[in-house]
């Protein structure tokens, strides 16, 4: 895991010096909404490393640029807590990477609660909101980028 954050960070900064040197593509910061309903653990921690990577190269401006992570269906249990967190160690890097100015997680309660989930069973750093569906509709109406 530390391997892979140095390995990101090191790609990163490769990739902005790269474009300074070279006066290449520059990307301006953006919102985005990541449409997360996989239950596996690898591709979640996928979404994560791009996630990072936006981060960085939007260089975590929060008045331009916003990263929303909407959690539904298979993925909800990855936010599980206590005997409910199969992957700890997952968790701590998202709630790390919530821990900068742009990235949140956003958990669909309607799909929560009907696979057995309270608020309290989820993890804190995650918002709640009715339903994922309208959440990523409302997040485009206000020009976030879809990206699943």
């Amino acid at each position: 895991m530390v391997f892979r954050f140095i390995a990101t960070v090191l790609l990163l900064t490769l990739i902005s010096a790269t474009a300074i040197a070279e006066n290449k593509t520059v990307y301006r910061p953006a919102k985005v909404v990541y449409d997360i309903s996989y239950a596996d653990p690898k591709v979640f921690e996928h979404m994560l490393d791009r996630a990072s990577l936006l981060q960085n190269i939007y260089q975590n401006d929060s008045f331009e640029a916003s990263i929303v992570f909407v959690v539904h269906e298979g993925a909800i249990p990855l936010f599980g807590k206590g005997d409910r967190n199969k992957h700890p160690e997952l968790m701590k890097r998202a709630r790390s990477l919530s821990m900068g100015e742009i990235i949140q997680f956003r958990i669909c309660k309607a799909s929560a609660s009907m696979q057995g989930f309270k608020k309290s069973d989820l993890q804190e750093f995650a918002f709640l909101v009715p339903m994922a569906d309208a959440e990523m509709v409302r997040l485009q109406q206000e020009g976030y980028a879809y990206l699943r």
